[in-house]
């Protein structure tokens, strides 16, 4: 039952973001993107990281997220459209070059995982072997939290400087221009 709903929001996150990067318009578009980011949390929940679920929840859908949707609802549409002129004379990458880049990518993110498995690391395996891993039912909030306000606090600090940055891109598109 477990493989068959890792599978269903495996395919969810895939279908939605095929959808998200091909559909032309952009309200459908950021309401997909809601359901991969959505996806993306329950995909998280079965690699057991409930705090990167929630962090993810919390940050993208309820802070970045939430922001594009209120950009594009307060905006006029002479500005999507403009927006959307211009973005495609911008980069214009033909089909085929695009699913050539595709399996080029594909290619070196298959042959690093390839990799990993044949030169495992010797620090994993000495940790498995001492017992020092990770269990389901361990309660690491705490270290997290700790590690957040002591070693991690820089990447914290610049996460919050993109979301702030985030609130002003949105707050730019949404403003009204002035008729003259």
């Amino acid at each position: 039952m477990e493989l068959a709903i890792f599978y269903a929001f495996a395919a969810l996150v895939i279908g939605s973001a095929l959808l998200v990067v091909s559909l032309k318009n952009t309200a459908r578009s950021l309401f997909l993107f809601f359901i991969v980011l959505f996806g993306m949390a329950g995909l998280f929940i079965f690699a057991l990281a409930d705090f990167v679920a929630i962090t993810q929840i919390m940050v993208y859908v309820g802070g970045v997220l939430i922001l594009m949707i209120f950009a594009f609802m307060l905006s006029n549409k002479e500005l999507l459209a403009d927006l959307q002129n211009t973005s495609s004379k911008f980069l214009s990458i033909p089909n085929w070059q695009s699913l050539l880049l595709s399996i080029g990518f594909l290619a070196v993110m298959s042959y690093g995982i390839i990799e990993w498995h044949d030169n495992f690391p010797q620090w994993i395996t000495e940790n498995i072997r001492q017992g020092n891993i990770i269990k389901s039912s361990d309660n690491n909030i705490n270290q997290l939290g700790i590690k957040f306000m002591t070693q991690y606090l820089l990447p914290f600090e610049v996460i919050s400087i993109f979301l702030l940055a985030a609130l002003i891109g949105a707050a730019h598109l949404s403003r009204k221009e002035d008729p003259k």
